[in-house]
């Protein structure tokens, strides 16, 4: 079948700048595609990288777009350079091949984004009256002494049964780390997502170790690059979870088939994607038949621009609200 091939760069300011162990981040950037079918029925996607993640960047996406010109076929969408992840997943959910399947339930609780450092402390408040009880808190900022001390703050002013999500970002050599996950030991820490960096010397062989000797669970986030990365770390027999950003990877149907067949524990997680890119993920969260989690997508209100926002921030997010998203809309709203 060949497709007409239409996309649309982006570049959305946030509404205030993310701070991450990797610095400020202050705009998204990605493209949106349209293929058109020849009985006039048309899809959509978003590719939306990040290339310290590991994936292409949005130059090389938009270049492979206009190299594969206006015409394409399924075979030229599957035949993509496989380090093309964020476009290879964009063009398959247009084309359909990222169909999700009938959700396995009605709702799914969320996470709350906290921000890095004090500011967490001001805005913590606000999220517990809106009901939720599960945080995320990026750390690694900062100190880790100032760090963990705010962290005691933190926990002072939530709710009884809250639970909290470390995330470093890889920003830890292994001794911060050993710190942390001792200090949590004796704290309602959920799990601590990528303490190491993967890139740094024996990172596989530290991330293993640390989850050996410490309770509290170990997630990887920036160690999951790619599908590959995925069966390596099955191979190695993970203990922790997987959190998986679906619009970053290529081939995201078969790689959850495998985290299900393995009874892998996943949690669905942004991109920082619009919500046309977090429609396709978030439709795969529901359909997920494994143990459910609480989404990483507690991050809107996020885009300046509030149309490209996903469902408002609440502690659950409801399977209807996600499929009223319109694509055609988010589309028209780039021209």
């Amino acid at each position: 079948m060949e497709f007409r091939l239409s996309y649309r760069r982006y570049n959305l300011a946030f509404r205030q700048p993310v701070r991450t162990a990797h610095g400020p981040w202050a705009a998204r950037e990605g493209l949106y595609v349209r293929l058109e079918r020849p009985d006039g029925s048309v899809g959509y996607g978003e590719a939306a990288p990040i290339p310290q993640f590991g994936t292409e960047t949005a130059d090389e996406a938009e270049k492979a777009c206009r190299a594969l010109g206006s015409a394409v076929t399924e075979e030229a969408v599957l035949g993509l350079d496989p380090r093309l992840c964020s476009l290879r997943n964009a063009l398959q959910c247009a084309v359909g091949g990222g169909t999700a399947g009938a959700p396995v339930r009605p709702s799914l609780g969320v996470a709350a984004l906290l921000p890095a450092g004090r500011a967490a402390l001001a805005q913590a408040p606000a999220r517990t009256e809106q009901g939720f009880r599960v945080f995320k808190w990026k750390v690694g900022v900062g100190a880790a002494d100032d760090e963990m001390a705010m962290f005691d703050d933190l926990l002072a002013g939530l709710p009884g049964g809250s639970r909290v999500r470390l995330d470093a970002n890889g920003a830890w050599d292994r001794r911060t780390a050993e710190r942390w996950l001792a200090c949590a030991a004796d704290r309602p820490v959920e799990f601590i997502e990528q303490p190491v960096a993967p890139e740094s010397k024996g990172a596989e062989d530290c991330l293993v170790g640390l989850a050996a000797d410490y309770p509290v669970p170990i997630a990887l986030d920036e160690s999951i690059a790619g599908d590959g990365d995925v069966e390596r770390w099955l191979g190695l027999g993970w203990p922790g979870y997987f959190i998986v950003k679906p619009v970053l990877m290529g081939d995201i149907r078969g790689l959850l088939g495998r985290l299900a067949a393995a009874r892998a524990r996943v949690v669905f997680s942004s991109a920082l994607e619009t919500a046309l890119g977090a429609q396709s993920a978030l439709q795969r969260a529901f359909a997920w038949p494994g143990e459910a989690s609480a989404l990483g997508f507690g991050v809107w209100p996020l885009f300046s621009d509030a149309r490209f926002d996903g469902p408002v921030a609440a502690p659950f997010i409801h399977a209807a609200d996600v499929d009223r998203i319109e694509p055609e809309a988010l589309w028209n709203a780039l021209a």
